[in-house]
């Protein structure tokens, strides 16, 4: 069906069309000067050193754990509550993943308390996510890593902006990992960042992205070197400079973006609070967060009731989402035996609401009633 509201709006118009367009026409589309460029603009937006344009998220985070040498043997502590991708890449390098429970269902992040009571002499990294852009509780688990003596990896995929003790997400573990698919607050179709302020990890970054190569086809064709070695065992992870240049539209729109969204997420809980059968997670948080996603959470429930609930939704032409199935439970996963029952509990009853920034006022008033009566 078509809904009246979806659950997102991709926000394009005629200048990422043009930025396409005018970088097809300069003959030169795969990795070059629009990817610098958009490494550079990135990394000053959020405070970085470093910057490593990349083809998705997914491939930052397997190359963290390239970089930051985890292997076979290792164990990584990671949430459940994310997408498979935050765990797939500990797979992708053979380690073990440690599933942690959430902090509780107002605090939907990984919990640092249960952190620590997985800690093995075997534990290598953390890795955290910023659930819908809101942070984890950096300072607890940056000590934790620092008295065990664990490396932390940032997924900071719904978090471009979002700040944590007036620090950017991304920028204060070992390593970030941003996403660019269709569906985030910047978007280049597919596409990802890798962020450090480590230059030993950026240059490990900078050579594995393409192949372990000395140096680049566009430093050739610009006579800065006319050869190359390969000198490690690299990856064809390079972005191009379409979706670069699609990129750089999107930074120049990204803040006032954010500012919409948070003015959404008020009104959202303004209409919603008086609803007791329902959880707003971060209902409270009101540091600058990126609101990637609006998630609610129905009390005394259970996965059927959830989807029935959804289903009522959707009749009324509300598309909505799950943020997230548990990883722990997918079957390629179930042997690791974990028991997370907050996690579990919100991926069985957790729905996600529309929000982007071309959202109306009406249109939050109009969801917020239908969901009222129809809780009921």
């Amino acid at each position: 069906m078509l809904y009246k509201v979806p659950l997102f709006d991709l926000n394009f118009d005629s200048e990422e069309e043009k930025a396409a367009c005018d970088t097809i026409h300069s003959k030169w589309i795969s990795m070059g000067p629009k990817t610098i460029e958009f490494e550079n603009n990135f990394k000053k937006l959020i405070g970085a050193r470093y910057s490593v344009a990349l083809t998705n998220c997914t491939v930052a985070l397997h190359l963290a754990m390239d970089i930051l040498g985890i292997g076979e043997g290792d164990e990584v502590i990671c949430p459940s509550l994310t997408f498979v991708a935050t765990v797939n890449a500990i797979r992708y390098v053979n380690a073990k993943p440690v599933f942690c429970d959430i902090i509780g269902y107002d605090n939907l992040t990984i919990d640092p308390d249960h952190i620590t009571r997985l800690i093995t002499k075997r534990t290598k990294a953390i890795i955290v996510m910023h659930y819908g852009g809101f942070p984890c509780e950096m300072g607890l688990i940056m000590q934790i890593a620092q008295n065990y003596g664990l490396k932390v990896i940032e997924d900071a995929s719904h978090s471009p902006l979002s700040v944590y003790r007036e620090k950017k997400l991304g920028t204060i573990g070992d390593i970030g990992c941003f996403s660019f698919f269709a569906n985030k607050n910047i978007s280049t179709g597919e596409g990802g960042m890798l962020v450090t302020n480590n230059s030993d990890y950026y240059d490990k970054a900078i050579l594995l992205r393409s192949h372990g190569m000395t140096s680049l086809s566009y430093e050739r064709s610009k006579g800065h070197s006319t050869s190359y070695d390969v000198v490690a065992l690299g990856y064809n992870y390079r972005m191009d400079d379409i979706r670069a240049a699609i990129g750089l539209v999107q930074l120049n729109k990204i803040r006032k973006d954010l500012d919409i969204r948070q003015n959404l997420r008020k009104l959202y809980i303004s209409n919603l609070t008086h609803i007791h059968s329902i959880i707003i997670p971060f209902k409270d948080h009101n540091d600058f967060c990126s609101n990637y996603i609006f998630p609610i959470i129905l009390k005394d429930s259970n996965s059927a009731t959830r989807d029935l609930f959804r289903n009522k939704l959707h009749m009324h032409g509300i598309q909505t989402s799950v943020h997230y199935p548990a990883v722990h439970r997918f079957s390629i996963y179930q042997k690791y035996n974990a028991h997370l029952p907050k996690t579990e509990y919100v991926s069985d009853n957790e729905i996600t609401l529309p929000l982007y920034s071309g959202l109306g006022k009406e249109q939050i008033e109009d969801i917020s009633i239908i969901i009222s009566e129809c809780i009921q």
